[in-house]
């Protein structure tokens, strides 16, 4: 199917409206570190290397304060030149090596990392095309688009290293603290009194971040969902004179990002603080213990310094894994916001053992079809026709009747609530889905074209397609007359959504893309509504080619471009009001004709 599925934006609302709401508080964090272990231990080997790596550094850093005072005791207070430089020279391999095992497994955890956002990134990706319009309906674009960046990215920036922070703190805190009660085991208690001030402070901060973390996380997304809005809809905002509005509303959500950003930075902001008063307060009370102890117990020079080495490196990890503790925060707010999206239903799943066929003949029949979005709420009711292989129906009403609803059910965007659609006489959900939508043919009022050159464009429509075939597809659409005068002509570069061609070009294009599609069954929403008369005609002749021998369904406002079509449904209120050709619409003098002599009057 040409992949041209067209939406409105979602309309820009009152002042701060779209903004509001409650926040919401963090999931299950327990669930979600353990679903990201999931990606995680896929690379079994990789992070038993990193483990290893780990305890090896680690260790390693732990002989280094023992190092030091045995060298004090030994060799500086015996004034050993000889033997203070062996062991300087012991200490210097020591430190080396422990810097080169840090620098490896930094580098395997980073390797780690970023295959786990790949794959993440990936399926992130691939649930966006899989998602039902609903979805897409009810959510802001860039606050998806925050989802694959922002948020991803705040998870890579934890494992990438906060993962390996964490082993080696663990680690450190354990060695660090045997060390102690090796060295001296009362002073080591001394050491010990300030853990339950450190935790019980660290317990109380985060409990009162983690809720701010997940409101920065929404509100982020809002705002880059209205920055991208206001951007794609800069035409219609100035044509409305709605910017300073729109500043406002911009402001309104701006500060609101700044509030959760700001209460969440600021408490986790304690963090630091808190914890160098706990550490220089520890470290204060070994310093002044220590010298005590040295003039009634006789406790050595190099004990007390390897204690007080010791005491920075234990208490180092300990801050490591309070400030860590803010980068999960974030990282878990932002992974809760994807798995959401992964969690959500896919679009309508094949039945077993679906139909696949190679060509259809293009018969369509509605069997009393009801339609509703939302239960209780029926959009479409009752609605009965039957269009033959070739037949062009064409489907006219007011605004939000229902004429847009029927093609999305029969490009089975959505399934029928009620009644059946059968194409060639068997009901449509019997199909493969990608096998219906690959035989159907779509040119929107609003064409979208990709950033690439006007080749690949055309191409969309069959990717397989040779450039002959291309250039082909667009002389019969009447595109080939004004590519050949554009400055590279089918390799001219177009702009995201094509905004340096006219809308009419742009529609040419999309004819010949689905021509190139050699769909059996066409729709064409509005397609020459936007344009000019002379560009109007242009268009007509390459719709006429395009629809010669399929089945096609015309939604149009226009009614003399379907005048000649065999069957004409008039909708409104989600019914067939109408059915017939124009001439016996018009003599029926209904709704039909009404719409006709409104029209002839204007």
């Amino acid at each position: 199917m040409n992949k041209q599925q067209g939406r409105p934006p979602n309309p820009i609302g009152h002042p701060g409206g779209r903004f509001t709401g409650p926040i919401v508080k963090p999931k299950n964090q327990k669930e979600t570190l353990l679903r990201i272990w999931s990606y995680l231990r896929i690379q079994k080997v990789e992070l038993i290397s990193v483990v290893i790596f780990v305890i090896i550094s680690t260790i390693l850093s732990l002989v280094g304060p023992f190092l030091i005072g045995k060298t004090i005791d030994d060799y500086i207070v015996k004034l050993d030149i000889s033997g203070t430089i062996r062991m300087a020279l012991i200490l210097a391999g020591v430190y080396i090596a422990s810097s080169v095992l840090t620098w490896i497994q930094t580098f395997v955890m980073i390797r780690v990392s970023q295959k786990t956002i790949r794959r993440l990134r990936q399926q992130l990706f691939e649930q966006y095309q899989s998602l039902p319009l609903a979805f897409y309906d009810k959510k802001q674009q860039g606050d998806l688009m925050s989802r694959m960046t922002n948020d991803i990215e705040n998870l890579n920036a934890a494992l990438s290293q906060s993962v390996i922070q964490i082993v080696s703190s663990f680690l450190t805190i354990v060695g660090t603290a045997f060390a102690l009660f090796y060295l001296d085991w009362r002073l080591a208690l001394v050491t010990l009194i300030i853990i339950p001030l450190i935790v019980y402070a660290t317990k109380q901060i985060i409990k009162r971040s983690s809720v701010n973390y997940k409101a920065r996380q929404r509100d982020l997304g809002n705002l880059n969902g209205y920055i991208e809005e206001t951007i794609s809809n800069a035409d219609i905002i100035t044509l409305f004179g709605k910017e300073k509005s729109t500043l406002v509303e911009f402001k309104e959500a701006n500060e609101k990002l700044r509030g959760s950003a700001m209460r969440a930075d600021i408490i986790s902001g304690f963090m630091g603080p808190v914890n160098n008063f706990m550490n220089n307060l520890g470290l204060s009370l070994v310093i002044g213990t220590g010298a005590v102890m040295a003039v009634t117990s006789g406790l050595t020079i190099g004990v007390i310094a390897s204690f007080v080495t010791y005491t920075r490196q234990f208490f180092r990890p300990i801050n490591q894994l309070s400030n860590l503790l803010n980068t999960f925060q974030s990282a878990i707010a932002g992974s809760e916001r994807v798995f959401e999206v992964l969690d959500e239903v896919r679009e309508i799943e094949d039945i077993e053992h679906a139909i696949e066929k190679s060509r259809f003949k293009g018969d369509v029949t509605f069997e009393n079809v009801e339609f509703a979005y939302e239960s209780g709420k029926p959009v479409l009711r009752g609605i009965n026709f039957k269009a033959k292989a070739g037949e062009t129906i064409a489907i006219v009403g007011p605004t939000g009747s229902g004429k847009t609803t029927i093609i999305q059910l029969l490009t089975r965007f959505y399934d029928a609530t009620g009644g059946r659609i059968l194409l060639d006489d068997e009901p449509l959900v019997h199909y493969k889905m990608n096998n219906v939508r690959d035989h159907v043919g779509v040119v929107l009022q609003d064409t979208y074209l990709f950033s690439g050159t006007v080749r690949e464009n055309i191409r969309f429509g069959k990717l397989s397609a040779t450039d002959e075939e291309v250039e082909q597809a667009a002389k019969i659409a009447y595109a080939h007359n004004f590519i050949k005068y554009l400055p590279e002509q089918y390799d001219t570069v177009l702009s995201s959504g094509g905004l340096n061609l006219s809308q009419g070009q742009r529609q040419l294009i999309a004819i010949a893309r689905a021509i190139l599609e050699d769909p059996d069954i066409l729709i064409l929403d509005e397609a020459t509504s936007s344009v000019d008369t002379m560009t109007e005609v242009h268009i007509q002749k390459g719709l006429n080619n395009l629809m010669n021998g399929r089945t096609s369904f015309v939604i149009a406002h226009r009614l003399k471009t379907i005048e000649n079509a065999d069957q004409i449904l008039v909708i409104k209120d989600g019914q067939i009001l109408e059915q017939g050709n124009h001439d016996s619409l018009i003599n029926a003098q209904g709704f039909y004709a009404t719409l006709q002599n409104q029209l002839m009057a204007n």
